[in-house]
């Protein structure tokens, strides 16, 4: 299913030799659990983030959709993909990044599970946390705007009305000079 999608905009979004970071997840003989990276990994493991933090973030996602023997190497690429594609600048947007994936994931499996309820306790519980789930991934998406914007906040003046012998400056005001304690 994933693997037929097709771009529309007729424009190539990463360079072509840039082979995008995935990962192939599997339990060998033993029964512990191997991780093959391939692709470009730069944007996750780069001067910002570290090697370890990288190293760990990939194994807690290749672990991210495992129940019991079951290995889930679709979400993990998901997870990795939807990171990548962030582009983190520090291992802390690196690790909200891995979050909110994970919240995403968890997100539409509790929908799916929604949808295929058999009884209203089963929807109550499916709905309650499908609703923190989405407020959570609400909530870690206006902390990683306010993270990237570093505090700085823009305000804007969409009207103005000046009344009959007003006075209005038009443009930019900036405060400068000594201000109120030099006069």
């Amino acid at each position: 299913m994933a693997n037929n999608v097709q771009q529309t905009s007729g424009k190539n979004p990463e360079p072509a030799q840039r082979k995008t970071p995935s990962m192939t997840v599997y339990e060998d003989d033993s029964n512990t659990l191997q991780i093959d990276i391939a692709g470009d990994y730069s944007r996750i493991s780069s001067n910002a983030v570290s090697k370890p933090v990288a190293l760990g973030l990939i194994g807690q996602i290749a672990t991210l959709g495992t129940h019991g023997r079951r290995v889930d190497q679709d979400g993990a690429n998901f997870v990795v993909g939807f990171v990548d594609a962030m582009k983190p600048k520090d291992a802390a947007e690196a690790l909200l990044l891995t979050q909110m994936a994970a919240t995403h994931q968890a997100t539409m499996m509790l929908a799916r599970r929604l949808n295929h309820v058999e009884n209203i306790p089963q929807q109550d519980a499916a709905e309650r946390a499908l609703n923190k789930l989405a407020r959570s991934y609400a909530a870690q998406m206006d902390t990683l705007k306010r993270y990237r914007s570093k505090g700085q906040q823009t305000v804007r003046v969409e009207r103005v009305t000046v009344e009959s012998g007003g006075q209005a400056v038009v443009g930019n005001v900036e405060s400068g000079g000594r201000g109120r304690e030099g006069k």
